[in-house]
């Protein structure tokens, strides 16, 4: 056996890098990557220039919405004769998930759900026959029933428009003013029109004739015939053609009234001399709004709203544009005042602000953390992964369907973060073989060889962590669904940065000893890092693993107490996270039955008790300014929007991204809304602001509910809990049971039901003598219906407007028992 003696051997060359494959080939290829990176950065550029951008991003809520309004009646007849007969039509339809009936004065509403993966216009075409089968539907009174595929529309901005004018006088202006927004539109293109502007706020017009009692007995008329003459007096009716030798003639008969005091001259009543009585004589005619307990005032002055919301591919924040430029430039009649409001599009552009903030302080950040260890022109190619990964995952973001709105812009902030890491290992890895005197080719090729696997696992394991979001169900899937695919896309195109474009710009830098501070400062920081890791560090090291046993029950112990901070409820779980509105908005609700005048009453004692706050928080900002910045203070308030008889704001702001419209609407309800100051510009948190005003206001006697909101999102109640069955005193009963079960738990509170006490009802029945007169039911009901609700006698068409034209008593005839009471049956 020959041996010899080692140290006298050759070294071992380097092994030979292959060449070949498709890492080598790009890192070889500086044509290739650059213009690998060009697409990428010119796509990325194009596709943010046309991307939708929106508040939320735009999804179907899978639901069907019946609206049956019947005027007058009362939630047991809605609920026998429209809720119970839908219900039994559409069982069977296959896609219905679940139907929700709600039962109300004055109409009924019927919510449809649909499975995941049901049509939703094949569904649609089927409720719609389902409900043409019903026999005798809609009953008597009721109107035709309104079917639609719900629409999670977003509302982007309203404009306010109120003074101290009439109403009429305020709603042909907030008219005018959606006219001007949607017919601005000639020369822009399709994405940057103005499509859908709803008044709101405002009740209908309404011409209503108004027949006292003492009228009708003194000229000897009831209001069935007033309505029977009406009816016949007012109308448009084509009558047909006469073919004549000059040509063809159209017939018509014209006699429509479009206005109150056209109605006038209509002839009641003939005498046997000849003597005419015509309407005026007998009728008090008022051209004006329905009645409706529905009032709203804007900073303590009467109001109407106008709507704007962005359909299809236009963008929030040029909707929102536009309608600033709008109310900058629009000019209004002295004593009306407009301004925006509900400005949905100031969150969006905050959130885009913050990102391209902290994007900029990222990319300076981590390419002053490389500088220090890495070479200048290094650390700039590696932090140029940051914009590129960006760009790609944006074209990847339209390709999916996802548009820039608040929830994709909160997933790129989440994976800015994460997306240079890496590049900053397959920089470094490189890096360290340059060190070493390697070739810059094969440096590059066995460094981001070596790091391939790693990274591409790290990137893997990261997406597979959101995946999950991706497959969850129900609406809160659709909600969430952009945050896995926008940090995926964006992960995925930087591991085609860091794997392909990088070592080709990493192998073409030229490294060169260089001195000066930085080559300085880089040795000193290389130094310090260099003994933290060799003494600190790997003393630690080595007492870990020296003391194998000890480690591993330190770290169980720390797994047990971190299961036990979740398991017995000291980190809370939250679907949603309570994030603060610049809005403060309470719901009021007084029993079934009050009068709107008792409403506001106390809306009025909530709204002083907001002038005292405001009061007091002015005072203290204007403390803890400097004097200089105090004089430019005006109010931590802003605007103040007040509903009564209505819930617009809740309605919507409380449901979150999809939210659809579901407030109701009666004299018992009322909302404040306040504005304050936007978040950057006051020293304090709307929720003191909300608990001040509700220490401030204290105890309201007699309210049913009275809640403060300020979370900009919410998921609704935390534990819901339905209940159904076919007699409803034991629902009621098994309802109470459950809340007193409920409250046995610790933690829960704010129990209660959707139950509602309704209105007090008054019974009407015939007599014995009335039957034996040739009174029917049917006389009594439909007489008192036509004296106190009021008998539909046309619609006419003024404008856009459908307005009705109603034969009723007069307003202080239906106020008081008395007046049913005082009111005669004619045979």
């Amino acid at each position: 056996m020959n041996v010899t003696d080692s140290q006298n051997d050759p070294p071992t060359p380097e092994p030979r890098i292959s060449h070949t494959g498709l890492l080598a080939w790009f890192a070889s290829s500086h044509v290739a990557a650059n213009l690998l990176m060009v697409i990428i950065l010119v796509t990325g550029a194009l596709t943010l220039w046309h991307i939708k951008i929106e508040v939320f991003q735009e999804f179907d809520p899978g639901l069907i919405r019946i609206i049956v309004p019947y005027p007058g009646a009362s939630p047991d007849d809605v609920e026998e004769g429209i809720c119970l007969r839908v219900e039994e039509a559409l069982r069977g339809i296959e896609g219905i998930k679940q139907v929700t009936s709600i039962a109300a004065e004055s109409g009924g509403q019927i919510v449809v759900e649909l499975t995941d993966y049901a049509g939703d216009m094949n569904v649609l075409d089927d409720v719609k026959q389902a409900i043409d089968r019903i026999e005798n539907f809609p009953p008597e009174d009721a109107q035709e029933p309104d079917i639609i595929d719900v629409d999670a529309r977003v509302q982007v901005i309203s404009v306010a428009v109120y003074g101290d004018v009439p109403l009429k006088s305020l709603k042909e202006q907030a008219e005018r003013i959606r006219d001007g927004l949607t017919s601005s539109n000639k020369d822009l293109s399709r994405d940057a029109r103005i499509s859908l502007v709803e008044v709101a706020g405002a009740r209908r017009y309404e011409i209503s004739i108004e027949v006292s009692e003492y009228q009708l007995r003194r000229f000897g008329v009831s209001l069935g015939q007033v309505a029977d003459v009406v009816r016949q007096s007012t109308l448009d009716l084509p009558g047909g053609t006469v073919k004549t030798e000059g040509g063809t003639i159209l017939l018509r008969t014209k006699g429509q009234r479009y206005h109150g005091w056209e109605f006038e001259d209509i002839v009641v009543h003939r005498g046997p001399d000849g003597t005419k009585v015509l309407l005026r004589d007998v009728a008090t005619i008022v051209d004006g709004f329905e009645d409706s307990d529905v009032f709203t005032y804007f900073n303590g002055k009467p109001a109407v709203m106008v709507k704007v919301f962005r359909v299809g591919e236009q963008g929030a924040l040029e909707v929102e544009r536009r309608v600033n430029e709008y109310v900058a430039t629009h000019t209004m009649p002295e004593g009306i005042q407009i301004v925006t409001w509900f400005n949905r599009a100031s969150y969006l552009r905050g959130r885009l602000d913050l990102l391209i903030r902290n994007a900029t302080i990222g990319l300076i950040l981590v390419f002053c953390v490389l500088v220090f260890f890495l070479d200048l022109r290094l650390a700039f190619w590696t932090t140029l992964g940051i914009p590129i990964s960006f760009m790609g995952g944006i074209v990847c973001m339209s390709l999916f369907g996802v548009s820039v709105n608040m929830l994709s812009l909160f997933a790129l902030l989440i994976v800015l973060g994460i997306v240079v890491d890496d590049a900053i290992v397959v920089g470094e890895n490189v890096f360290s073989y340059r060190q070493q005197g390697i070739n810059p080719l094969d440096a590059a090729i066995r460094g981001v060889r070596e790091m391939a696997m790693p990274v591409f696992l790290a990137i893997a394991t990261t997406i597979a962590a959101f995946m999950p979001l991706v497959f969850t169900k129900g609406e809160l899937g659709k909600i969430l669904w952009p945050i896995p695919v926008v940090v995926s896309c964006v992960l995925v195109v930087s591991l085609i940065e860091a794997l392909l474009i990088l070592p080709a710009h990493l192998q073409s830098v030229r490294m060169k000893r260089r001195s000066g501070p930085i080559a300085r400062f880089q040795m000193i920081v290389r130094g310090a890092l260099q003994w933290v890791i060799d003494k600190p560090y790997n003393g630690f090291l080595h007492l870990a693993t020296g003391w194998r046993y000890l480690t591993l029950a330190s770290a169980i112990t720390i797994l047990i107490v971190m299961f036990s901070i979740v398991a017995f409820g000291h980190l809370k779980i939250s679907i949603m996270p309570k994030i603060e509105a610049d809005n403060i908005w309470v719901t009021l609700a007084m029993p079934q039955g009050t009068r709107v005048d008792q409403t506001a009453a106390v809306v009025k004692r909530i709204e002083a008790a907001l002038e005292t706050v405001r009061a007091d928080f002015d005072e203290k900002m204007r403390a803890s300014l400097p004097d200089r910045r105090a004089d430019d203070v005006v109010s931590v308030v802003t605007h103040v929007s007040t509903s009564v008889g209505s819930q617009p704001f809740s309605s919507l702001a409380g449901g979150g991204p999809g939210a659809v419209a579901t407030g109701g609407s009666g004299a018992h309800l009322a909302e404040v809304n306040v504005e304050l100051l936007s978040t950057e510009d006051r020293s304090f948190t709307a929720r003191q602001i909300a608990s001040a005003w509700r220490n401030e206001l204290g105890e309201v006697p007699g309210v049913s509910s009275l809640t403060f909101h300020m979370d900009l999102f919410s998921a609704g109640e935390a534990v819901n809990v339905q209940l159904a069955h076919e007699d409803f005193d034991e629902l009621l009963a098994c309802s109470e049971a459950l809340k007193q079960e409920l409250a046995r738990f610790a933690g829960v509170t704010d129990i209660s039901d959707s139950f509602k006490p309704g209105k007090r009802e008054l019974k009407l029945s015939l007599k014995p003598s009335g039957r034996a007169a040739g009174l029917m039911l049917a006389d009594l009901a439909r007489q008192v219906r036509q004296g106190f609700y009021g008998e539909e006698v046309k619609r006419i068409q003024r404008g856009r407007d459908d307005i009705k034209v109603m034969v009723r008593y007069p307003a202080h005839e239906r106020r008081s028992l008395a007046d049913v009471g005082n009111m005669r049956i004619r045979l």
